[in-house]
């Protein structure tokens, strides 16, 4: 049976591993500080069977480079021992919704889901600070080992601490932007599935700098869009030399996408103004074959120079018959241009080909479907968005009519139906998305709102940190002292106006308008978990509990669910198990077969045990030092595992169980539960803390 390592994965190690398989000649060891032996990579030999050539030194080479960067990668890397901890009393359907807020360091919540949500995450959109000179960015720690890494994360640390003013007369200004930014976008790229996508808001301070890291992290080739949003209609006017009313939205994929990959859905007010002709096929609208573009022509797209030949009834044939014109794509001043289809692609779609004549000449043109074959009509998104309903005005106004106010608790939080459109883009409707920068939760209020409109069930992670607001300002005076509040009390309402502005909506009482709670804190475990070989003969006592006194067996579940990789919105019951008397009987047999049977206090025991998706993973974290309690009028004792437990939870047949390693009544129960599961479970896996 073993123990789980309640720390977020070692990625270093995990990239050892990777190219250990591929090149194991590449792989070497040496020894660390304390004499011991550590595997490493012998990186001058995997520089040369990648290559092609010899390899001889340094080489000049295109990259971005930066004070600080393989101590922000290092850092990246680096494991924690931390966890997050559940807080019901904040959260909103706590037990169904499948929805989650985390407050804390997004550097830490990022590593905590990497077992998890590796892989399974299709959008990601953050609106990081913009570097104006003004903004607050994180703090991180370069300057220690993995093993110190580790062993400082267990520490309880102020989060206020975190963040710090990056003036631009800070000499490492740009620097200190990219660092933070670049481990974090490391761990975000592997969160994303195939097809995941992650948008950032960005302007002009830091765009290039976005572009180029991006470039890195994810390839210069899977570069989506650089969409221009106009947000400021009236310009900065604090601005040197242009007020600047506009931002990017820069998308990148995790993979390389497919043509029409980010398409978004018609509306029908759309279809029915553009596409007002019908055949058996549907409503289309026609479209010049013609490319409009003369820089395209029979100059430079032969193979697109070829004629349709017409009859005087506007029949289209590709091939010459008695009675049909040619028509070539010529302008009217005789400029020789192209069609936008080849030959091949007009033979087997001339169903699709229509020739009208205009002002005696005739032309042709392709009929453009506002259903593609599967039945669905979707459009490409433009580079430049203008409309009203994007700008940072639309957002403030939103919000402020959420909290009631006409004061500005938050500062130019991001429109709605940005944030929307980008989904629309980005995500399927089951799709998971997070926003690790999460401000007022712009993000989770346009989930809510659009799963409402199209019945969608995608799932929003939320991470902030508790940013500490000035106590002179609107937001505190409203009674919220961290941005965390903010966000929280937002989805809150967000969710009950959108439930009360779509209450005559088929199903819209099961749309879910809840969140979990979770706050990174350090581990549930003592130090001595991660250290034992450090343990003294004056720690020996602690080490009979290594978990810390203020910890509740539902915060040790979720620390199970993080480092098993087990869904965290996943739904959670919680089930006492009463076991048999001395004799080996449930206590409903014993009660059946003698109803004046009077139980002795010890006769029976009772264990909490929580259940995880039905039977995905079961847990019982009970010691055997507990108060007598009372069960259906039946004093009983809650007790230490026992083997009559483990039977009974075995019949559950649960994928996954874990006790904690100091629960069992003896050493001989903690060896037999194995072959007790082995027996009656052969499939459920066993570990502890």
């Amino acid at each position: 049976m073993d123990k789980l390592k309640l720390h977020s994965p070692d990625l270093t190690e995990a990239n050892i591993t990777k190219l250990a398989e591929l090149f194991p000649n590449c792989v070497t060891e040496i020894r660390d500080g304390e004499g011991g032996l550590q595997r490493v990579i012998d990186f001058d030999l995997l520089k040369q069977e990648l290559s092609a050539s010899v390899v001889e030194g340094a080489q000049e080479r295109y990259q971005l480079n930066w004070p600080g960067k393989r101590e922000a990668l290092l850092t990246a890397n680096a494991p924690i021992a931390k966890t997050l901890r559940p807080c019901r009393d904040e959260s909103v359907d706590f037990d169904s919704t499948q929805n989650l807020y985390i407050e804390g360091d997004n550097l830490d919540a990022l590593k905590l889901l990497q077992e998890t949500y590796l892989g399974k995450v299709k959008m990601i959109y953050i609106d990081p600070p913009y570097n104006t000179g003004n903004d607050f960015i994180y703090e991180d720690d370069f300057a220690e080992d993995t093993a110190s890494y580790l062993q400082r994360s267990n520490q309880k640390d102020e989060v206020g601490n975190r963040l710090v003013a990056n003036n631009d007369s800070n000499g490492r200004f740009h620097s200190d932007w990219l660092s933070m930014m670049y481990s974090r976008l490391r761990l975000a790229w592997n969160l994303l599935s195939d097809k995941g996508i992650l948008v950032a808001s960005i302007d002009e301070n830091e765009l290039v700098n976005l572009r180029k890291l991006s470039d890195e992290i994810f390839g210069k080739d899977n570069l989506l869009f650089q969409i221009t949003l106009l947000c400021n209609p009236k310009g900065r006017s604090q601005d040197k030399f242009v007020a600047n009313c506009h931002e990017y939205l820069v998308g990148y994929s995790r993979q390389q996408l497919n043509k029409g990959d980010t398409n978004i859905p018609k509306d029908n007010y759309e279809i029915e103004k553009n596409y007002k002709l019908f055949d058996k096929r549907g409503r289309y609208r026609e479209l010049e074959l013609r490319n409009t573009h003369r820089e395209f022509g029979k100059h430079n797209r032969k193979n697109l120079y070829f004629p349709f030949f017409v009859s005087n009834l506007g029949e289209v044939l590709l091939e010459e018959a008695l009675g049909f014109i040619p028509v070539f794509p010529n302008w009217d001043d005789g400029f020789e241009g192209c069609w936008t289809w080849g030959k091949d692609k007009a033979l087997q779609q001339l169903d699709e080909i229509v020739a009208k004549e205009v002002k005696g000449n005739w032309k042709i043109y392709r009929k453009n479907y506002a259903e593609d074959e599967d039945g669905e009509a979707t459009k490409q998104v433009k580079s430049i968005w203008t409309e009203k309903q994007f700008h940072t005005e639309k957002g403030q106004s939103a919000f402020n009519e959420l909290f009631e106010t006409k004061d500005k608790i938050f500062q130019s939080p991001k429109s709605v139906d940005t944030i929307r459109e980008l989904l629309l883009m980005g995500s399927y409707k089951d799709s998971f998305v997070i926003d690790f920068f999460s401000g007022s939760a712009t993000t989770a209020h346009a989930v809510m709102q659009l799963n409402a409109e199209d019945g969608g069930k995608r799932k929003f992670i939320m991470v902030q940190l508790p940013e500490t607001c000035d106590q002179k300002s609107e937001a505190f005076k409203a009674g919220y002292p961290t941005i965390a509040e903010i966000g929280k009390e937002r989805i809150r309402r967000a969710g009950q106006k959108i439930k009360q502005d779509n209450a005559d909506k088929p199903g819209i009482e099961n749309l879910d308008i809840g969140f979990r709670v979770l706050k990174i804190d350090s581990s549930n475990m003592k130090d001595v978990y991660y250290t034992p070989d450090q343990l003294n003969q004056n720690d020996l006592e602690q080490f009979t509990d290594n978990i810390k006194a203020d910890r509740s067996a539902e915060d040790l579940l979720f620390q199970v669910l993080l480092a098993w990789g087990v869904d965290l919105t996943l739904p959670i019951s919680q089930e006492t198990i009463v076991v048999k008397d001395e004799g080996g009987r449930l206590k409903d047999e014993v009660e059946a077969e003698n109803s004046s049977f009077i139980p002795q206090p010890s006769s029976f025991k009772n264990y909490p045990v929580f259940f995880v998706d039905g039977n995905a993973l079961a847990a019982c974290f009970e010691t055997d030092i507990n108060d007598d309690c009372m069960d259906a009028g039946v004093r009983v004792m809650q007790g230490a595992i026992t083997e009559a437990f483990v039977k009974e939870l075995s019949l559950r047949k649960p994928l996954r169980v874990v006790f904690r390693d100091d629960g069992f009544a003896s050493d001989s129960v903690k060896i037999n539960i194995g072959q007790i599961f082995k027996l009656l479970s052969p499939t459920t896996e066993i570990k502890t803390i």
